[in-house]
């Protein structure tokens, strides 16, 4: 089959094309600097744009834009079922341009332009009119007192929900579209405003998104864009003194660097933040959906998936059997640049990144591990690793206990579930995890007691709106999603009166 590259919409090259700013007061923002951050295509290395490199009175200008929409109440102050029209129009717009995110998300992150439609398009809009929805839902609690003076005194009590302010939203790379949306439309719904920071690598997508908030009809001031780096524009972001609340995806170094400065201000934070994830596949699991389906749960967006099951812990009499099938699974998958339809395989983010997942590799290599690799990455000047599984590592790998956050996957044997059950909780994360089996009780048991915040059976990665997800241990602090994820974006106010 000869390979059918994408070609790139005029309206994408054009956006690349321009000179981009800073999006603040519902308009793009020159920054009061001249630096630049250069944008690169992963596929083949080249310079495909550039943000502005904000400074920290860019940030401030952001923040107390945010402040003003807040406090005189554009947002917060129209009826629910307002701001539920325009977020739906919101969605409705991103619909409009899906092909045009696609593609932009593509050029920058890497990613397959088919999970890109898929993911972080077509998912996006979906938690996007979840999210709306829950504008209008949004209740407190009627409470019976005992108040006993003064005597003969009554009192009539309930609880209100009010949106926290003004919100930092931190966004990694791996999916900048989908996980900026996760900030924005919670914050939007309850009635805050947010500044948002995209990663420095991936920041078009939600530059793109803000211009379409903009249209739908979110006032001026209540969605910020700043684009730059973590040093310098992450950190008078979340350091801000107008800031109630941080949301931040991404390595758990950073994260508690985030909530050490949250905790001297007080500040809410919700952290989503590293897993090394495992698998437990019992004996008598279907081989078939196992392959099928950790071979998406490993491999989907190149690993780059806080999710990812990255350690899968085998049944001694099932071993033999999945390693083969794994291997022969991992070398037919083809490897080429994002904007291809056929590739299966596509570049990582960065030159940076894909130099840190290679040297996991190289420390593998040299302590004589057993790897099994997918085809040969192409001749070019892009960010490719190949596929690759480690057939029973030892311990002191450094990719048996780290994050890896690329396409290699470990395969372990294990004697029994019960050892596999002990190596799976042995880590310092606990974000997800999964088990594979045909006996329920079994499957019941396991979701009791492996420690992650979501635990799938027979399934593994793949979300909804409507199923809350965060961490446990060194995974994170908080949930997200499901119908009570506002309560994260709001304080909740006691009202008391007497009569």
């Amino acid at each position: 089959m000869s390979d059918t590259q994408v070609t790139v919409l005029a309206a994408v090259q054009h956006f690349l094309d321009r000179q981009h700013g800073l999006w603040i007061d519902g308009r793009q923002m020159p920054s009061d600097g001249d630096k630049r951050l250069s944008l690169y295509n992963p596929a083949t290395g080249e310079v495909i744009g550039s943000t502005a490199d904000a400074s920290v009175a860019d940030v401030d200008r952001a923040v107390m834009s945010g402040w003003r929409a807040f406090v005189s109440r554009t947002w917060a102050g129209k009826l629910p079922a307002e701001r539920e029209r325009i977020l739906l129009r919101f969605a409705d717009l991103v619909e409009q341009h899906s092909e045009e995110l696609a593609q932009l998300e593509t050029l920058e992150q890497g990613k397959s332009i088919a999970i890109a439609r898929a993911f972080e398009v077509g998912c996006t809009l979906n938690w996007m009119r979840y999210t709306a929805g829950l504008t209008t839902k949004i209740a407190g609690k009627t409470l019976d007192l005992s108040i006993p003076l003064p005597q003969g005194a009554r009192y009539q009590a309930w609880t209100r929900k009010e949106p926290v302010g003004v919100v930092a939203g931190i966004v990694p790379w791996n999916f900048p579209l989908m996980i900026g949306m996760w900030k924005v439309m919670p914050a939007l719904a309850a009635g805050c405003s947010i500044v948002i920071k995209p990663s420095e690598t991936t920041p078009l997508t939600l530059l793109r998104v803000a211009e379409l908030a903009t249209e739908a009809g979110i006032p001026d001031g209540v969605f910020n864009v700043v684009t730059g780096s973590g040093a310098v524009c992450g950190a008078a972001l979340t350091t801000h003194p107008h800031i109630a609340k941080v949301s931040f995806t991404g390595s758990t170094a950073t994260g508690k660097n985030i909530a050490r400065s949250a905790a001297d201000r007080l500040t809410g934070v919700t952290l989503e933040l590293g897993g090394k994830n495992p698998a437990i596949v019992l004996k008598d699991a279907d081989p078939q959906w196992v392959i099928e389906g950790l071979m998406t749960g490993s491999f989907l967006n190149q690993g780059q998936v806080c999710a990812a099951s990255s350690r899968i812990y085998i049944e001694a009499p099932l071993f033999d059997t999945l390693v083969s099938g794994f291997e022969q699974a991992v070398k037919s998958l083809t490897i080429g640049p994002g904007m291809s339809l056929q590739a299966q395989i596509n570049p990582l983010v960065s030159r940076a990144h894909c130099d840190k997942v290679q040297t996991f590799l190289d420390d593998a290599r040299a302590n004589h591990a057993e790897l099994l690799s997918g085809a040969a990455i192409p001749d070019s000047k892009g960010y490719y690793v190949t596929p690759t599984l480690v057939v029973n590592p030892d311990a002191k790998l450094r990719l048996t206990r780290e994050e890896v956050f690329g396409p290699v996957v470990n395969l372990v044997r294990v004697a029994d579930g019960e050892e596999a059950l002990q190596l799976a909780n042995d880590t310092e994360y606990g974000l997800t995890a999964s088990v594979w089996t045909q006996n329920i009780s079994k499957a019941l048991e396991y979701t009791d007691r492996l420690q992650a915040g979501t635990v799938w059976v027979n399934s593994h990665t793949l979300i909804d709106a409507n199923l809350p997800f965060g961490g446990m241990k060194q995974s994170g602090t908080g949930r997200d999603f499901g119908p009570d994820w506002l309560d994260g974006w709001c304080e909740t106010k006691s009202v008391c009166v007497r009569y």
